[in-house]
């Protein structure tokens, strides 16, 4: 399996630990180079991501979600070892929940399984990429009734 760390979690978000697990064993069991890895779910201010999307994305804007990944190739991975890391923006986690209607906890969840869908390759760049993308997260999301 994997291990997973949230960094800087604010104390009112009340994320379940089975739902990320589902969310995860849902990934990991349909792709499975990534059987053993380690991801770093970080929460930040806007400051930050915007200083982040700048640099990694040249766009001087906010965003709600950055993705990390640090290999290119999974099986060069070393068990337990950092592969990845989502940047999400506490502000924009409670503008987008207020928006879609969903509690804070759903639109993190969201976020959490577009990234990772985005770091194992995935994109929405055309309409045929968005479909693959689009089906592949509302399987997961279906899941979790989100």
């Amino acid at each position: 399996m994997f291990k997973y760390r949230l960094i800087n979690k604010p104390k009112d978000l009340k994320l379940k630990k089975e739902t990320l697990e589902l969310i995860f064993g849902s990934v990991s069991l349909n792709i499975s180079k990534i059987q053993n890895w380690t991801l770093n779910i970080v929460f930040v201010d806007d400051t930050k991501i915007k200083e982040l999307n700048k640099n990694y994305r040249n766009k001087n804007e906010v965003t709600d979600v950055l993705s990390f990944h640090y290999f290119e190739d999974f099986t060069l991975l070393k068990q337990r070892e950092i592969a990845w890391e989502i940047i999400l923006s506490q502000s924009k986690i409670i503008s987008q929940s207020n928006e879609y209607w969903l509690t804070k906890e759903q639109e993190t969840y969201k976020l959490i399984t577009h990234s990772i869908l985005h770091i194992l390759g995935f994109d929405h760049e055309s309409d045929k990429d968005y479909t693959k993308m689009s089906k592949e997260e509302k399987k997961i999301l279906k899941l979790l009734s989100i």
